[in-house]
């Protein structure tokens, strides 16, 4: 039995124009890249199941494995003389749904530390009259999922939908380094990338356990960076003025810089990042350091993050958050004061790893450690295999399983490169995740 669809005139034409606009992007990068433009992606999903979470064992279709899907475009042209001009503009993509943004696996929950009233030192209830109460928790209750996606956390909140998330920017070459401006990654996440054995990738990266608040800018916008690398040598010193958007007054800022020298079978290097806050005062700081040896298949690589946090940026979200739903500034101030002194930061994340190639294959382990000095303490653990079938240069089959040890405060949930895993059913749950994924470069 056949059955005929019909399809109206409107949606005919909606397929054309989609049709001829295809068409026509694909002629232009044909063409602009005899001009020196390239177009360029990552396509990386696969199949995950999470233990521990409120839901109990989730397993969804996720995007970003071992990396973060994406696509862009980059270009060079030769100046003569040395000299270059390059380009890169570089957007995320969701491949489970299409989106330039994701959310946790555990949604709008965040950690009982961030979530519970008296654990944030907030009274069980707040007067707002001279004979009524409100329930602190009910209030929080509330607030609790905006604060979810806002940009404490990585790769959420209201920049999340910007179209070149990942980098844009355009930079000049010289014979005595190169100067960029954009948004770019900072120094100290390059460090970072450098000496996790993971590279960052899957839910095995140091970083996945530390996640909100974020430990370490990944990313920052309007900034300007001075790149070099000379026998071996390489650094990098960035100056960003941070995501100011649309407040004249916002003094945010971040001054970053690093510095690696590598050979055949050995590497080591140091990256830090220092931020203010949008009142200017003294913000999240990051210092990283590691090394690494490689000999023959085999490669080794030990890293130390120390992180401080005193004045914790966009506090006044929080104020605004609960001024805009109760109407009370004094309310606002109460709340506001318990958050900032929640996401201040001080600890030592720790991270060993070691990987092994054969022909096709790639084992890596790895065990990282995050000590958190805060009175609070959350401590984490998580250690686990990477596995990596090479199908071809471009396409490759990963299997991942990592475990995440939450002391009695920790409560984090594993993720992959391209989405975080949120947090546990409650504070000292653990969490063991099965990572299944494809990933193909083009």
């Amino acid at each position: 039995m056949t059955t005929t669809h019909k399809i109206s005139s409107k949606h005919r034409a909606a397929r054309a124009i989609a049709l001829a606009s295809a068409l026509c992007c694909a002629a232009f990068a044909h063409a602009q890249t005899g001009e020196g433009v390239t177009l360029y992606g990552l396509a990386d999903v696969g199949i995950t199941s999470t233990s521990g979470l409120k839901a109990g064992r989730v397993t969804q279709v996720a995007s970003g494995i071992m990396e973060g899907s994406r696509w862009g475009m980059k270009g060079t042209e030769d100046l003569g003389g040395g000299y270059k001009a390059i380009f890169t503009l570089e957007a995320r993509v969701e491949l489970d749904t299409g989106s330039n943004k994701s959310s946790p696996i555990s949604g709008g929950q965040l950690s009982d530390r961030y979530s519970k009233s008296d654990l944030l030192g907030l009274p069980a209830s707040i007067p707002t009259g001279p004979t009524t109460t409100l329930s602190t928790q009910a209030l929080l209750n509330q607030l609790v999922p905006g604060l979810a996606g806002q940009k404490f956390g990585v790769n959420v909140g209201p920049y999340g939908d910007r179209f070149f998330d990942r980098q844009a920017f355009v930079g000049l070459i010289t014979p005595v380094g190169a100067v960029l401006a954009g948004r770019m990654y900072t120094p100290a996440f390059e460090t970072n990338a450098m000496f996790d054995i993971m590279e960052t990738q899957s839910g095995l990266a140091a970083g996945q356990i530390v996640t909100f608040p974020s430990i370490l800018e990944i990313r920052q916008s309007n900034s300007i960076a001075y790149r070099i690398a000379k026998d071996g040598f390489a650094g990098a010193l960035m100056y960003s003025m941070g995501d100011r958007g649309e407040a004249a007054n916002d003094a945010s800022k971040m001054i970053a810089f690093n510095a690696s020298y590598k050979t055949n079978g050995f590497a080591v290097g140091l990256g830090h990042n220092a931020t203010k806050n949008e009142a200017g005062q003294d913000s999240l700081k990051s210092t990283v350091i590691g090394a690494s040896m490689t000999t023959g298949p085999h490669k080794f690589s030990g890293m130390a993050i120390q992180i401080s946090d005193d004045n914790p940026a966009n506090m006044g979200d929080i104020g605004a958050a609960v001024l805009g739903a109760t109407k009370s500034a004094d309310l606002a101030k109460l709340i506001q004061g318990a958050y900032t002194q929640a996401l201040k930061q001080d600890g030592r994340l720790y991270h060993i790893g070691y990987r092994y190639t054969t022909g096709p294959h790639t084992v890596s382990v790895a065990y990282n450690t995050f000590n958190d000095k805060r009175p609070y303490n959350a401590d984490v653990d998580s250690y686990g295999a990477a596995y990596t079938y090479a199908l071809s240069k471009r396409t490759d089959l990963n299997a991942v399983l990592v475990r995440y040890d939450n002391g009695n405060n920790g409560q984090v949930a594993p993720g992959g490169n391209g989405y975080i895993g949120g947090v546990t059913a409650s504070a000292g749950t653990d969490s063991t995740a099965v990572q299944l994924g494809i990933r193909h470069r083009f």
